[in-house]
Parts: C-alpha cells; sequence; structure tokens
C-alpha cells in the first residue's frame, strides 16, 4: 500500500532540484530495474507489482503497489512493473584522453537526444562523455529511460567545455556540416569527438579547438540529422 504523503514524495523527484536536494533519480520498467541492480548503484527503495516481486524474491526494501498506485507515481506514459528510488552516486571525475575516444556534448538540450547518445557510445564501447555545464542533466527521468541501463557503464562528467578539450591534448574531431568525409578519414587512436546542440550545432567557443571537421555525406534532402543519429554515423566509422 502506498501512502499519499509517499506517492506525492516519490512525484517531486521529477524536478531537478528536488533530485539533487534528495540526491536520488528514478528508474522504471524491468529492464532497467535488472541493470541497476547488477550494478554498483545504491537502491534505496522499490515499487513494484506483485508479480514483478515474486520473481526477484532477493530484491530489498519492496513496497507492493498496484497498477493504479504504480501509474501514479509513474514518469511513464504506462507505468512497467516496477519503479525504484536510486541514490546518486559521487561524480567520477576523472578522464583519460589518451587512447581512447571521448565525446563531447555541446549544449544538447533534447533528454531522448541525450540518452540515446548515451545508450550508442555504450554500444561502441566509448567510456566517457564530457558534457557543457548547459546539457541536460543526466538524472531527468526521460534521459535514464532513453539509455536503457548504458548510464551505468559511461562516465558522464559536467565541465568547462572549452577549458576541459583545450587541456586534453588530443585530437580534437567536429561533427560539421562543411568538415570531412567521415568515410574517407582514418580511424583514430585516440580524440574527442565533439557533437553540437539539436538546433545551433557547434558553439564558437568550442569550434576554436576543432582540428578535424567531419561530417556525413548527404545524399538526399533533408536538412539536418538528429544529433544522435549522426552520432552513431559518425562512431560506426571511427571506433
Amino acid at each position: 500500500m502506498l501512502s499519499r504523503s509517499e506517492s506525492k514524495y516519490i512525484q517531486t523527484l521529477s524536478h531537478k532540484k528536488q533530485r539533487d536536494a534528495e540526491g536520488l533519480f528514478v528508474a522504471e520498467g524491468p529492464k532497467l530495474a535488472d541493470e541497476v541492480l547488477n550494478s554498483h548503484f545504491n537502491i534505496k527503495k522499490v515499487y513494484a507489482l506483485q508479480s514483478w516481486a515474486d520473481t526477484n524474491k532477493t530484491v530489498e526494501n519492496i513496497v507492493i503497489v498496484d497498477e493504479e498506485e504504480l501509474q501514479k507515481i509513474s514518469n511513464l506514459q504506462t507505468a512497467n512493473e516496477v519503479l525504484m528510488l536510486v541514490e546518486m552516486p559521487e561524480e567520477n571525475k576523472l578522464l583519460i584522453f589518451e587512447n581512447t575516444i571521448t565525446l563531447a556534448l555541446d549544449g544538447i538540450q533534447d533528454p531522448g537526444n541525450f540518452g540515446t547518445i548515451i545508450r550508442i557510445a555504450d554500444w561502441f564501447g566509448i567510456k566517457q562523455i564530457i558534457c557543457s555545464e548547459d546539457c541536460v542533466e543526466l538524472y531527468n527521468p526521460k534521459v535514464i529511460q532513453s539509455t536503457m541501463g548504458s548510464f551505468i557503464r559511461v562516465n558522464v562528467v559536467y565541465t568547462k567545455l572549452d577549458e576541459c578539450i583545450a587541456k586534453a591534448k588530443v585530437p580534437v574531431y567536429g561533427a560539421l556540416l562543411n568538415g570531412k568525409d567521415v568515410t574517407k578519414i582514418e580511424k583514430p587512436a585516440q580524440g574527442i569527438l565533439v557533437i553540437g546542440n539539436e538546433s545551433k550545432g557547434v558553439r564558437q567557443p568550442i569550434l576554436a579547438h576543432i582540428n578535424n571537421s567531419i561530417s556525413i555525406k548527404r545524399i538526399g534532402g533533408a536538412e539536418s540529422l538528429n544529433a544522435a543519429v549522426a552520432t552513431g554515423i559518425i562512431l560506426s566509422h571511427i571506433c
């Protein structure tokens, strides 16, 4: 049984200010629940249907709820079996740029795009993403949902992006409209790949550090590509 006060408390975690104050974020659905259970993340509480609890008997701190109660606290259009309150880990600010590819995101605002980029990075073995301080927040429920658990394996760090890139001392690749065809470049052993804002692209302070402009050859008439789609295409060629 879920109390009214507890239900309201969980609903407040849809707001960044409350997530930061409590140090908690929400993870929903069986897939994300399995990922979190098998990770280093600490789970504070679990709200689940009896059917989910019956197949996850070793999980502690479960509150059994019915479908109506789960829907009330869910951020999804249709609640999916289980919702977890998870503690935010301390940010890992240790960054290693040598002998690896790092993603740099400049002003990515769409939660679905951001989460999908994290998932794509995980697919291609990218271990770290550096983000400008105005990128959408990692623990936004839509971001977490879109990662499908990949946020656990990819270190995401918010930083003054231009300063961080300047100090990295590795080649910097930028996804730009007038760059070299990505299919024609050699696969780099190390470097930073910059992906710009969905509508404005890479901003001037970051452009100054890009020494390898790359682009995806356009064949049809589309004006642009979704940031996550572009990231996937480029990584498929350089990783």
